[in-house]
């Protein structure tokens, strides 16, 4: 090899820890960015020429090549910012960049970037975008069946249209009735006084003359609002009066009353109850304002006006025994729960990722509907992604196609710091230095031995 091989290798070597300091001094530099990968270097040896035998070789030279690190998850850490992103495990999110702008909508790449960069934000447009440009990409779900709309991802945009009521068409109504009711009549020992005096208030609807008198008989059972078709809200208030005791073959009877809202009627009937000896509930039968459903486990109301404003189509649910006759000293309806499915229209007023990695939009009106579902792309051999800015990367014939079915799992209010660490990497740089300076002395001490040799001819 000689004094010229030495200060081969030697150069060869200058240039091996120069790409190697060069990789050092990016990683530091992005020590503190999202999601970055750092690059770690890796020195292989040519072998020189030489014998046949590995006594007659010498050592070559040396070159640099980076190793990439993608594999080596960076520290998560939590966040306030609701639509910031970590993944916990492989995988990495499917982003895009924007193409241009034409007549004030902004349009996309056809290519999509990969990244572990999840400080996204949302822009004056809706879209969801990390601080290095890029644009999320999901699956845009129905928001009746919660089910992807297609297979291809989309730009994520979140769209400020206000959610569209949803009119009431049940109500599941909960409730134990006293054997005796307190009511303002109950003398205190004959039961039947508890009962509702049918004979001035009649059987049907309470008249507003005669609404004292219903008051005075009957006890509440709760309120509930509901809604009509365009949203507008009904304050329903539920009496329930007893209007029979058990005699022989008769069961116990109460009707059930809904408020109209100051109108006259004043209490509208919607129909009546009959309670075995047990206490459970057994036939129903229709009132003024109610037909027994086809189940025979409550009632339907085809209108209902409360003040001034009519809802229709209405169902008054006591499924599962969730109407009983018990024993209650006190006399009032007991372990009342009442729901209904109706909701007036709604504006969005948050946004949050949910651990599934589903994009869900909080309204107004309590709703919550999942919009996008945030997947997550992995590679057969993602260490041969191409880097490119912003923390990104882009396949390559040698990464394998993008795998969307599985990966880690997604983390909110969180993001992945770099893997760079700049205490091990000042340590490496410490090395790097060191070997760099021995390289320069191997050509020293090899140009000192060439002016040797030079020397003896003089």
């Amino acid at each position: 090899m000689g004094i010229y091989g030495a200060i081969n290798a030697a150069v060869s070597g200058l240039s091996a820890q120069a790409q190697a300091l060069e990789n050092l001094s990016g990683n530091v530099a992005n020590s503190q960015t999202t999601g970055y990968k750092r690059l770690d270097t890796t020195f292989s040896d040519l072998v020189s020429g030489g014998g046949a035998t590995q006594s007659a070789q010498v050592s070559g030279t040396t070159y640099a090549t980076s190793r990439a690190t993608n594999t080596v998850q960076g520290d998560i850490s939590a966040n306030d910012v609701d639509t910031y992103l970590a993944i916990n495990g492989e995988g990495y999110f499917v982003v895009t960049k924007a193409n241009d702008v034409i007549d004030g909508s902004t349009t996309f790449a056809d290519t999509n970037y990969y990244t572990r960069a999840g400080d996204f934000e949302i822009d004056e447009n809706g879209y969801f975008v990390n601080s290095s440009g890029y644009y999320l990409t999901g699956y845009e779900l129905d928001p009746d069946t919660g089910n992807a709309i297609g297979d291809a991802v989309s730009v994520v945009q979140i769209d400020d249209q206000p959610i569209a009521a949803e009119a009431t068409n049940t109500i599941n109504y909960q409730a134990n009735l006293p054997t005796v009711p307190q009511t303002e009549n109950y003398d205190g020992s004959d039961p039947d006084t508890a009962l509702l005096d049918t004979a001035t208030v009649g059987t049907d609807d309470i008249a507003a003359a005669d609404e004292q008198t219903f008051l005075d008989g009957s006890i509440t059972g709760g309120s509930v609002t509901i809604y009509n078709e365009n949203g507008t809200a009904l304050n329903v208030e539920v009496r329930w009066a007893k209007t029979a005791n058990a005699a022989g073959a008769t069961n116990d009877t109460w009707s059930l009353y809904m408020s109209s809202g100051d109108n006259d009627p004043a209490w509208l009937e919607i129909g009546n109850a009959e309670f075995d000896a047990t206490g459970e509930m057994g036939t129903l039968t229709a009132g003024a304002n109610g037909t027994v459903n086809a189940a025979g486990t409550g009632f339907d109301i085809a209108t209902i006006t409360v003040g001034d404003v009519t809802a229709t189509n209405i169902g008054v649910s006591f499924a599962n025994g969730s109407l009983t006759q018990y024993s209650d000293s006190n006399g009032v309806a007991s372990s009342v729960d009442i729901d209904q499915n109706g909701y007036p229209a709604g504006e969005v007023i948050g946004i949050y990722v949910d651990e599934s990695g589903r994009i869900n939009a909080t309204y107004s009106n309590s709703q919550v509907r999942a919009l996008y579902e945030v997947p997550l792309a992995t590679f057969s051999a993602e260490q041969n992604l191409q880097r490119i800015d912003g923390a990104a990367f882009a396949a390559t014939p040698t990464s394998g196609e993008a795998d969307m079915s599985g990966g880690g799992s997604i983390i909110a209010n969180a993001l992945e710091l770099s893997n760079s660490d700049i205490a091990a990497e000042f340590s490496r740089l410490i090395v790097t230095q060191q070997a760099y300076s021995a390289n320069t002395r191997v050509v020293t001490s090899s140009d000192e031995m060439l002016d040797d040799a030079l020397n003896m001819i003089r």
